[in-house]
């Protein structure tokens, strides 16, 4: 009998344990994929814990010391910025930006925005028609089957406008976080931008729409690229190429109060480009002139700046500062050294050369008796 109540017991403890060790899992630790997010796995789609994953979390507003709005244009023929045109045409399941975002937005996978020149709002209420937006850039396309609050379009690959889009605007948000103490730097929406040739000559730019960058993550992390003709690895997606900021763009607009483009703020071009270093030079550097530093190194900062003053002053070049010899081929770097430095002589200690024993001494030495000795012939 006891050992049927200690069989009973043990096997009630085990179900019991295995009940809590479910209950745990199903408090919000472990979650089924469910038939939807399954097929739309199987599809190559995005799901909802995709879109999840790749969409930051905002920085409350008490928290937000610094914040500033940047309107940057990628030029595709820098180098820098030639992945996002190539390839021209689908290669291997692979394609470019342009044809990503609009096979997303034609296909209603993401909203578009308008663009409003400076005062962008990603609500519904700016939201673009899609047939509306084709009709307007003279896009060739055929309805297909769809019903009304869900329209399908059909286009050809030759009507996509893939060649006309040389340019892209991206809007960046700066932000400096008090809590981590650091600036923090995003891409917030991508609008391309066509070049079309205009009716008095010469060509026209056209902005087509925005596109959040956080609805479009889930897609750019799956397109890999290669950055350079150097090295043909794709060990970059195009989510790794916005995130980590290795586009080139230039500044062409800020958010102000009176909605003007750097351009109509700054007509000179020289004036215009010192603008743009200098917006770029605060933003980078925003959190360094913010830092406090320690009584130790301001102290150590301080006597530098005294010693390099005092040299200066007697006529001396600065301690440790490297130059290179002219006339030299190599062109190897020679520390200069102050004279105040030079005066000071060390004592060098000289060292007595021992006198080296020929083979003749040595063999001597040895204590070898019979030794012949060499005798010089005399003429008779």
């Amino acid at each position: 009998m006891n050992i049927y109540r200690k069989i009973l017991t043990f096997s009630i403890l085990a179900a019991a344990g295995i009940a809590a060790v479910a209950q745990v899992e199903n408090g919000g630790v472990v979650r089924r994929r469910s038939d939807k997010e399954k097929k739309e796995e199987q599809k190559g789609g995005v799901t909802d814990r995709m879109q999840d994953f790749y969409t930051d979390s905002k920085t409350h507003e008490a928290d937000i010391q610094y914040k500033r709005d940047i309107y940057r244009q990628l030029d595709l023929t820098k180098p820098e910025n030639t992945p996002l045109y190539y390839p021209e045409d689908v290669i291997d399941g692979k394609q470019n930006l342009f044809r990503l975002m609009f096979g997303l937005v034609v296909d209603g996978k993401i909203p578009a925005y308008e663009y409003l020149d400076g005062r962008e709002v990603f609500t519904d209420q700016y939201k673009i028609n899609v047939g509306e937006m084709l009709e307007r850039f003279d896009i060739y396309f055929q309805e297909g089957n769809g019903s009304a609050k869900n329209p399908k379009y059909i286009i050809e690959e030759a009507d996509v406008p893939n060649t006309q889009v040389q340019n892209y605007y991206i809007l960046e948000k700066w932000e400096f976080d008090r809590r981590s103490n650091r600036m923090k730097t995003k891409v917030e929406a991508i609008c391309p931008v066509l070049t079309r040739y205009a009716d008095y000559g010469g060509t026209a730019r056209f902005p087509m729409f925005w596109v959040k960058f956080d609805a479009l993550r889930p897609w750019l992390a799956q397109e890999y690229v290669f950055l350079s003709d150097d090295n043909n690895l794709e060990q970059y997606s195009l989510d790794d190429y916005f995130t980590l900021g290795m586009y080139d763009g230039e500044i062409y607009k800020t958010r102000n109060l009176r909605n003007l483009s750097m351009a109509q703020l700054y007509p000179d071009e020289d004036l215009l480009k010192h603008a743009q270093d200098s917006i770029d030079n605060r933003l980078r550097n925003y959190g360094k002139n913010l830092y406090v530093p320690t009584r130790e190194e301001y102290l150590a900062q301080k006597e530098r700046e005294e010693e390099i003053a005092r040299a200066i002053a007697a006529g001396d070049t600065i301690p440790g500062r490297t130059m290179v010899a002219d006339g030299d081929d190599n062109a190897e770097k020679k520390t200069v050294r102050s004279r105040r430095s030079s005066t000071t002589k060390t004592k060098k200690t000289t060292k007595t050369k021992k006198p080296k024993l020929s083979s003749s001494s040595s063999s001597s030495s040895n204590g070898n008796a019979n030794a012949a000795k060499s005798v010089r012939r005399r003429k008779k």
